[in-house]
């Protein structure tokens, strides 16, 4: 597993926590939205070096944008 494997785990964990109860559901249910998107990845894994220097409250700020526009672009907005 390579050096930065662990703290970006911790950081997308961290982030779909504080998200989930940002908007009152299970981390499980967000993840499955995200994981549905294709976000955990291409948002949370592959924007950790700028998201990561962010506060909490603008990780969520971003994920909940995101999760909004791709739930609106696929007509699945809840």
């Amino acid at each position: 597993m390579e050096a930065t494997a662990i703290p970006k785990t911790q950081f997308v964990t961290l982030a779909i926590g504080a998200t989930a109860k940002d908007i009152g559901i299970t981390p499980t249910e967000l993840y499955n939205r995200l994981k549905r998107h294709g976000l955990i990845r291409r948002l949370l894994f592959d924007c950790y070096d700028t998201l990561h220097t962010e506060s909490i409250e603008g990780v969520v700020w971003n994920v909940k944008e995101a999760l909004r526009n791709w739930d609106a672009k696929e007509g699945g907005a809840q």
